[in-house]
């Protein structure tokens, strides 16, 4: 049997990974780890997060990280406002992804996870792979969400662990209009997913990096945006047919 332990922010990446776990890759135990580290957003992630490992029949466990939003630089940790991203800002959003990112971040998620699964795998005796919703992010990409650093991570699980189990990042070459497709075979609910860096209550802000991400890649996959927004920007654009 396959067991995994899924790094989930209850975006559509991470629940997307979660459900390609169980639904084909026919993984048995599955545990949704979920962090706690003072964003902004974390009342909707946790929502989503504990709603992905329900529909799926997993646990979840939160582990709080408090001191890593006090001393984190990211506007996810901030109470500014942020910039109002526009269409034409997608062609390069390397700029603009400096303002959401969140210092060690994944390592510090990486780490908490791998030491969940050595005692799992003292205990059950059996493989406990790490997985993460990391998406083909290209040249814009954060410096650890690349193939060479899962391939790194890799690396210090072998010398430093002894998990058995891999980790990995099964949607890395998959771009946001892909996932989307991948989401809606897997039947998967996108209003039970929360992108938003911002937050507006329920609804997604409309405008931030991610909002903006999400919304173009419901486009370019063909499928309506059903996604509730505080605020649709002027170029905001939706598809009008479903696959």
């Amino acid at each position: 049997m396959k067991n995994a332990i899924i790094l989930c922010s209850g975006g559509l990446d991470s629940v997307t990974t979660a459900y390609y776990l169980r639904k084909i890759k026919k993984y048995g135990r599955i545990l949704i780890l979920f962090f706690n580290y003072g964003q902004r957003t974390l009342k909707q992630e946790k929502i989503c997060s504990k709603k992905c490992a329900k529909k799926l029949n997993g646990k979840f466990i939160a582990i709080k990280l408090g001191w890593l939003g006090k001393i984190s630089t990211s506007l996810i940790n901030k109470k500014e406002k942020g910039n109002q991203v526009e269409r034409k800002d997608l062609k390069n959003t390397k700029e603009e992804s400096k303002n959401w990112y969140v210092p060690c971040r994944n390592s510090l998620f990486l780490m908490h996870a791998l030491a969940l699964a050595e005692v799992f795998e003292i205990k059950s005796k059996e493989k406990w792979d790490v997985v993460v919703g990391f998406k083909c992010e290209g040249n814009d990409s954060y410096p650890d969400t690349t193939s060479e650093y899962l391939k790194k991570i890799n690396n210090l699980k072998k010398i430093g662990t002894n998990v058995k189990g891999k980790v990995w990042a099964p949607l890395i070459k998959k771009d946001k209009d892909e996932i989307v497709k991948l989401a809606v075979k897997l039947k998967i609910n996108p209003q039970d997913t929360y992108s938003c860096y911002v937050g507006a209550g329920k609804k997604h802000c409309g405008y931030c990096l991610a909002c903006r991400l999400r919304q173009e890649g419901f486009y370019w996959a063909g499928i309506l945006d059903k996604t509730k927004y505080k605020i649709k920007m002027k170029d905001f654009r939706i598809s009008k047919k479903t696959l």
